[in-house]
């Protein structure tokens, strides 16, 4: 089966048709490090995250190029306010960002190169950019002349003549307004680096471009990150890259945002959600589920009902597998195949939410057998629901959810099941003597304590329910 993929540069789904036959290679914008990170942050990471374990199940070798820019305008800002090193702030944020990559269980990527490491690329890169008459020293400052780029905006479909160019501070001497910095030119109190336009720091846009070039060379499959880059991020690599001799991307992938009040979601607004808080309230894998599976095009409207009711979703699936690895008397691998109607809607531009559905209606079936005592038939089913939870990095039995709660479940298991086990005894000797409502209040007792208790043919069992 061929993936086909939404091409932002295309404006519509195209067949995937990899540059190097068997391998894929994918660059990821990825954080800025002036903050913690919030969960309009990770969501980016979590979309690709499961891209890539999809192209990793087809065959591919993928290698995931995923960046830090650990300098810019607003970590300059933060350090001065805060009366510390721009270096101690990035670091710090460096170390929050790959905590929620790891804690919702994304795959450590190929390469994570930070922007300060790669100076010397992004003085090659301008260099032959002012040789090719693409870009210009003014004061200090190199810009890219977009008049001498004809594709410039294509990717954003945005007309020339019609552009307001974000500029910084300090960015003095532009030939066309236009004109954006790839490097500024050194000021009081800030990092610099030598050049042989003067001492000065990256501008935004260059690190990305530098960086590509180096980890993946002059073309690669996909560039990705969210909409928010198409402009003027995105649009700025092109330029420099394409005006500096490199194909570069041949796919561009953008994810949407999660959004509150319809806005999206980020410390300027005042609404962000950390995600080193979010993981103290909701486990880690009910997080993933709920910022995973939607559409990677779709926006998320963040409410806590929603992630109540995707914890209950989760719970469904989570309940189905313990039963049947009870049954079983151990575990049951993942098959080696998912089912045809799950391959088929992630190939289609990796359309999680219809591949959930079939997950659903997997689990469905084998709650159906387990009903009717049928332990084969529940044993392939579960085979079958672990190998699509494995694509989507949300298998409770593998290794890394181990212990999964965050702060709710420090492998606080043993001691809760020991003890719940012991108010059971209680309720089923009530039940042995008929006394029936002692029975339902100590079973409703355990539900107000947030347990669900379900009576199985091989006796009672609990499981946390939904807040």
């Amino acid at each position: 089966m061929t993936i086909r993929l939404y091409d932002t540069s295309a404006r519509q789904i195209r067949d995937f048709a990899p540059l190097t036959p068997g391998c894929v290679s994918i660059y990821l914008c990825g954080a800025t490090v002036q903050a913690a990170p919030h969960i309009g942050h990770i969501r980016s990471g979590l979309n690709f995250d499961i891209m890539r374990r999809w192209f990793e199940y087809r065959g591919y070798e993928v290698t995931f190029v995923r960046n830090v820019t650990d300098i810019d305008d607003k970590i300059i800002a933060k350090a001065a306010d805060q009366g510390r090193p721009w270096w101690s702030i990035g670091y710090e944020n460096e170390r929050a960002f790959n905590d929620g990559y790891g804690v919702l269980g994304c795959l450590p990527p190929t390469y994570e190169p930070r922007a300060t490491g790669h100076v010397t690329e992004m003085v090659e890169m301008m260099r032959g950019l002012i040789e090719r008459g693409h870009a210009y020293e003014a004061d200090g400052n190199v810009y890219f002349d977009v008049r001498s780029f004809p594709g410039y905006l294509q990717l954003s479909n945005q007309e020339l003549d019609n552009l307001l160019q974000p500029s910084g501070e300090g960015e003095t001497g532009k030939r066309d307004p236009r004109d954006f910095a790839m490097w500024k030119s050194a000021k009081p109190g800030e990092p610099t680096w030598e050049t042989p336009w003067g001492r000065g720091r990256p501008g935004w846009h260059l690190e990305c471009s530098a960086m590509a070039h180096k980890y993946l060379g002059s073309a690669f499959d996909i560039h990705g990150g969210g909409l928010d880059l198409i402009f003027p991020h995105h649009e700025n690599e092109i330029a420099q890259a394409k005006a500096f001799g490199d194909d570069f991307a041949t796919y561009w992938v953008h994810n949407a945002w999660v959004t509150m009040s319809g806005e999206k979601m980020s410390k300027s607004l005042g609404n962000s959600v950390l995600v080193s808080e979010m993981v103290k309230h909701w486990r880690p894998i009910v997080l993933r589920y709920y910022l995973g599976t939607p559409h990677y095009r779709s926006m998320i409207e963040y409410s806590a009902d929603a992630l109540r009711e995707a914890e209950s979703a989760f719970a469904r699936i989570e309940g189905f597998v313990q039963r049947v690895v009870e049954k079983a008397g151990g575990i049951v691998e993942p098959a080696a195949e998912v089912p045809p109607a799950f391959a088929e809607a992630m190939d289609d531009d990796f359309g999680v939410p219809q591949a959930l559905a079939v997950v659903h209606t997997t689990v469905r079936q084998g709650n159906s057998a387990l009903a009717a005592d049928d332990k084969e038939e529940a044993v392939a089913r579960l085979a079958e629901v672990r190998a699509m939870l494995g694509v989507l990095g949300l298998d409770p039995l593998d290794a890394h959810w181990a212990g999964d709660g965050g702060e709710r479940g420090e492998d606080l298991h043993g001691v809760v099941d020991t003890l719940v086990g012991l108010v059971l005894q209680q309720r089923e000797a009530a039940r042995a003597r008929k006394d029936w409502a002692t029975a339902d209040a100590i079973r409703d007792q355990l539900n107000q304590s947030g347990l669900v208790i379900e009576d199985s043919p091989d006796g009672p069992r609990w499981t946390l329910g939904p807040r």
